[in-house]
């Protein structure tokens, strides 16, 4: 793909979820000032019905037996626990809604709540880093939401798996024929 002089349309244009990922992952320092960037999306009233937690070293092996309690059968289990050592850094993505808000609806708070993690994703590509959102029954297991401290308010919606993309690891992806995904109503042209 031909960069352009847009270096925004360049970070979206090539930014690609990244299934394997290594060190480094982005420090805590430029974690928290990229977070402060991606709390711009747009976000009706200003909620921020979202927050993060993040899990690294020792704390992703901890966070893997919860997800194997979680598992149904012992196979899935010892799966289960390796999948957070797939990356150096967990964003563990909780939405955290506004209820009967006056003006903000609950699936308003959502979309802010993905438009900033979409927003995030874009900024850790743009700053040399990698990402994909994971998901999976997990996100409503009563031993994740302990371990995480998710409330009884709050919704997991996943894992921004964080750090460096591995070098075999770099896909193309063909432009969408975005014309028959626009419709259009205007005079005059």
């Amino acid at each position: 793909m031909t960069r352009s002089a847009n270096p925004v349309l360049d970070s979206v244009l090539t930014r690609r979820s990244a299934p394997r990922l290594t060190e480094p992952a982005p420090g805590r320092a430029d974690l928290e000032r990229l977070v402060q960037a991606a709390a711009t999306a747009p976000d009706h009233g200003r909620l921020r019905p979202w927050r993060l937690v993040a899990v690294s070293g020792d704390e992703r092996a901890r966070l893997g037996d919860a997800l194997g309690e979680a598992a149904e059968t012992p196979e899935r289990s010892r799966r289960a626990a390796g999948k957070p050592l797939r990356a150096p850094l967990l964003l563990s993505i909780v939405h955290r809604p506004v209820p009967d808000h006056p003006k903000v609806p609950e699936w308003e708070q959502l979309a802010a709540t993905t438009g900033m993690v979409t927003t995030l994703s874009l900024l850790l590509h743009s700053h040399g880093f990698a990402s994909i959102w994971r998901t999976g029954a997990a996100i409503q297991a009563p031993q994740v939401h302990k371990y995480l401290g998710v409330d009884d308010d709050e919704q997991l919606l996943g894992w921004l798996y964080v750090g460096t993309r591995c070098a075999s690891d770099a896909a193309d992806r063909r432009p969408l024929d975005t014309p028959p995904r626009i419709t259009w109503h205007t005079t005059g042209n």
